[in-house]
């Protein structure tokens, strides 16, 4: 039984583990075993502080550690070597015999592990009555808390005090908690039992360096970690135990938040988020430690058999006939061991004990990627198949190695690839199951060690703002920040970036505290004075080639925002607004306000120098001034249909004054040309919102289209100020469209005609498009087939007809056809439109004294052909405009009828028209080649 057994028992921060190093490092040899293997890390290294490294073991399920002179072993209780005879053994958190996952293993330790000098159990005074019966003669020591622990209540996550820990008890409730905190409190560190030893002592030095005031972590911090924690709050009092979930036992919240509050200074614990606040009387055993006496101790049979599988189980599944004593649940590897006794190629191989044996360490391979119970089985099985044949093949191995070496991806990603490493580095640990140990130890960690490495960086760079948190320290420390402006802008404090200088606003970072971020502003606008006076220097004294301004009215200066056009007194004169920080000063924002709007005067200035000019010339009198004035208030764009009555109105000397400066007066539109170039549009159309005071401005058309898009949704007035006049589905340029009218009006729009090819390539449109555009001008299109008729030879002008190119057909080169062409070959057809003047009636007139209904038809209802469908002249209604020449000859070239000529009025109406039935054509007769009278006669009636 060895030397003396003592039980130190007493609630946490009694110094416990302390006293248990104390006492080991007494003697000349000894085992300590602890709960997990974070805590396992830690001892290991506090001992090699102390005695060195060449001394000290580190033996856990996925990490060995094992010196030539050994003489004390740090290990996890599952790993503690029981044979070696040590002086002293100690178990810690030894009221972990009462866990249903992990209880047996801690309860054979209490029964079977023992120092040949001394033996210590150290843990909770409610195991005081179940090792008094199980460990006859056992010496007990009560050690009181060194600091008192305070029930604080409720807190929300934005309140919690500095230095606090947050639990939770699950990885997504963890990772949840984790980021509100970055974003409410600048970071956290993030400490769970998945983590490895590496990637744990990385993100614990976080917190207890200052980086960072908060920790968010599972209860693994309740095993014996000391940190320094001033709170703990529970965000849950409920886990999942691996078969249900299952509200938290007195002492299991105990046990957390018993890490509040180090040595002698005093912590508090409380609850946050969804946990409902404690009731009193688990407050005062808490506060207390007083808490109901273990009774039963989880345990399983330790006299296995082997000489077969079934024994085995049976052995496993052995019963207890002690009253404090309790058969544990089926643990992973029982669970294991009967998955693989059902399969066959499994229990084909288990000949021997020896065989058996193996197959049971096999199964106790933990299950680190917490797969399935089929999928672990399967991989037990895999393992089992290559020990029983010798060991694991080497290339085999370094695939799924170098399959989870990998560095890159998200959290989950890395977690995943550190379980599936943790599995190779504890096969690796078992003695003969791999070839060349020694590599495989090393390789499997170091990849450990690099997913542990890229772990801690994606946790920092997920939970911790880094800028935040160094900042904040130089805060407590009272220290004076120092800050500074590169030369892209970036504002930098102490090193960290903070913001950016985007023209004269300060764009702060917005991962900051609202008291963090006032006081990084303070240090940013402390820098930013000298820059901002500066930069408006700089800006004021900047050519307009590097000021532009946007179709929604913003004002640029390069590729920054610098403003903004507003409404001003007239149209052509808008006022502007600097975008400039309160902290600049008014003489930073006054001389911006003086650059913007001197470009922007410029700049209307240049591009409507026209209208300008227009209204400043005094030779402009009576109608012909009104009509300027309404020009500029279009901004040099006018419908005729809008303006008719007053066009109607100007005599032609009016007319002519107001095209010395560029006015035309088209069909369709009053405008100025010049004032139709991409440039001013643009321009145009930002002046005319910000007039009209809209809230999302129309934007240019690309410049260079003839023909864009007639959206209905579109005001046809965006069309009109863009240049552009809407007609069928397409809109078509003003300038273009003029030019396409002079070519209509040379056209007999009653009788019908057709598209020229200058039509088609004054709007670039195929002939079923010109038709659209026809219909929304008020022409019907009709369209037809005709046999396509084969273009004449080209003549060569200023030859004689002897050098004249000789025909195809009559040429000596010509190739000759391989036969002759059928008589009923089909014939090439093509497609044409008949163009007639149709527009819609704008209205009905009255009848005239008393005459009968029908007696004689309205304009708009005369049948097409007969008269008044022709586009009535300037000012005339429906039918194009009759515009005159600068000579004043009128520009038409309609023929008259059998009846006379049609007086002209002064308003272009005709007086005195008749009305003139229209004939069909004749058919023409087919004319006799060989008849030489016949073709003469087809001449002169052509002619």
């Amino acid at each position: 039984m060895g030397g003396r057994v003592t039980a130190v028992l007493g609630p946490t921060n009694t110094g416990k583990t302390h006293y248990a190093i104390e006492r080991m490092l007494a003697h000349r040899t000894g085992v300590i075993g602890l709960p997990l293997r974070l805590l396992a890390r830690e001892v290991y290294d506090r001992i090699v502080a102390q005695r060195g490294p060449s001394v000290v073991a580190l033996v856990t399920g996925e990490e060995r550690i094992v010196p030539e002179r050994t003489q004390y072993w740090v290990c996890t209780v599952e790993a503690m070597p029981l044979e070696i005879g040590a002086d002293f053994v100690a178990v810690d958190e030894i009221q972990l015999c009462a866990d249903p996952e992990r209880g047996h293993v801690f309860t054979d330790r209490l029964l079977r592990a023992r120092g040949l000098h001394e033996t210590l159990f150290l843990g909770s005074d409610t195991m005081r009555g179940a090792i008094a019966a199980l460990v006859p003669g056992a010496n007990f020591v009560k050690r009181d808390r060194l600091s008192t622990l305070t029930f604080s209540g409720s807190k929300k996550i934005s309140r919690m005090p500095p230095r606090s820990a947050i639990v939770g008890f699950s990885v997504e409730n963890v990772y949840a908690i984790a980021e509100l905190i970055r974003r409410q409190k600048g970071g956290c560190a993030v400490v769970m039992g998945a983590l490895s030893p590496r990637t744990r002592n990385a993100q614990v030095a976080l917190y207890q360096n200052g980086d960072v005031d908060y920790l968010v972590a599972t209860d693994a911090i309740g095993m014996g970690l000391n940190l320094d924690i001033r709170h703990v709050a529970f965000s849950s009092t409920a886990k999942f135990d691996g078969r249900r979930m299952r509200a938290l036992y007195p002492q299991e919240l105990a046990q957390i938040a018993g890490r509040a509050g180090r040595h002698v200074e005093n912590g508090t614990f409380g609850v946050t988020g969804e946990a409902r606040p404690f009731d009193e009387e688990m407050v005062d055993a808490i506060e207390n430690h007083r808490f109901a006496p273990v009774k039963k101790l989880q345990w399983r049979n330790a006299g296995l058999e082997f000489g077969s599988v079934e024994r085995l189980v049976r052995s496993l599944e052995a019963p207890t006939s002690n009253e404090w004593l309790t058969r544990a649940r089926d643990a992973d590897d029982v669970v294991a061991l009967k998955a693989l006794a059902e399969m066959a190629e499994v229990r084909d191989r288990v000949r021997s004990p020896a065989d058996v044996r193996l197959l049971w360490d096999v199964c106790r391979v933990p299950d680190f990627r917490s797969s399935s119970t089929t999928e672990h089985a399967a991989l037990l099985a895999r393992i089992f198949e290559f020990v029983k044949g010798g060991k694991v093949p080497s290339e085999w191995l370094a695939k799924a190695v170098s399959r989870i070496d990998r560095s890159d991806g998200d959290i989950d990603a890395i977690s995943k690839r550190l379980a599936y490493i943790r599995t190779w580095t504890y096969v690796a640990q078992r003695s003969g199951w791999v070839e060349d140990e020694s590599h495989w130890r090393d390789e499997t960690r170091a990849v450990e060690d690099r997913l542990s490495d890229a772990l801690h960086a994606r946790l920092t760079q997920r939970f911790v703002d880094r800028r935040t948190s160094v900042l904040l320290r130089r805060l407590k420390q009272k220290e004076t920040l120092v800050a500074e402006v590169n030369d892209k802008g970036e504002v930098m404090v102490e090193g960290e970036f903070v913001g950016r200088l985007e023209g004269f606003r300060f764009r702060q970072d917005a991962s900051a505290t609202p008291d963090e971020a006032r006081t990084l502003r303070q240090a940013a606008v402390q820098a930013l004075r000298p820059e901002w006076h500066l930069r408006a220097d700089r800006f004021y004294n900047a050519p307009d080639t590097e000021l532009d301004y946007t179709e929604q009215g913003g004002l640029m200066w390069g590729t920054t925002a610098v403003g903004k056009l507003v409404k001003g007194a007239e149209a052509l004169r808008p006022s502007v607004e600097g975008f400039v920080d309160e902290e600049a000063g008014p003489d930073v924002a006054e001389k911006v306000k003086r650059r913007l709007q001197h470009f922007i005067d410029r700049k209307v200035a240049a591009l409507f120098e026209p209208l300008a000019a227009m209204s400043r010339d005094e030779a402009l009198t009576g109608l012909a001034r009104g009509f300027a004035f309404r020009l500029v208030e279009g901004l040099g764009v006018l419908p005729r249909d809008a303006v008719a009555e007053e066009v109607k109105a100007l005599d032609q000397e009016a007319r002519g004054a107001l095209r010395k400066h560029g006015v035309r007066f088209g069909q369709f539109t009053v405008f100025l040309p010049l004032l139709l170039k991409p440039a001013p549009t643009r321009l145009r159309l930002v002046l005319w919102s910000l007039w009209n005071g809209l809230d999302e401005f129309p934007e240019s058309p690309p410049p260079g289209l003839v023909t864009i898009p007639n959206i209905t949704e579109v005001p046809k007035q965006h069309y009109t100020l863009s240049g552009y006049h809407p007609a069928g589905s397409r809109a078509i340029r003003i300038d273009m469209l003029e030019r396409l009218a002079d070519i209509l009006r040379t056209k007999d729009s009653r009788a019908g005609f057709e598209a020229t090819p200058d039509m088609l390539s004054i709007t670039g449109m195929t002939l079923e498009q010109f038709s659209d555009l026809m219909a929304g001008l008020g022409y019907k299109g009709e369209k037809g087939e005709r046999p396509k008729v084969k273009a004449a030879e080209p003549v060569v002008p200023d030859l004689p007809p002897s050098d004249q190119p000789i025909p195809e057909e009559v040429s000596v080169l010509a190739p000759v056809p391989e036969e002759p062409a059928a008589e009923d070959a089909p014939v090439e057809m093509e497609v044409f439109y008949t163009f007639t003047w149709a527009p819609k009636p704008r209205f009905q007139r009255p009848e005239r004294g008393n005459r009968p209904q029908g007696e004689r038809p309205n304009r708009g209802d005369r049948p097409q052909g007969e008269r008044g469908d022709r586009p009535k002249r300037e000012g005339g209604g429906d039918r194009p405009q009759g515009e005159r020449r600068e000579g004043g000859k009128p520009q038409h070239g309609k023929p008259h009828g059998k009846g006379g000529k049609h007086e002209r009025r002064d308003g272009g109406k005709p007086q005195g028209a008749k009305t003139f039935e229209s004939r069909p054509p004749r058919a023409e007769k087919p004319i006799d080649p060989d008849n030489p009278f016949a073709v003469l006669a087809a001449l002169k009636a052509k002619s």
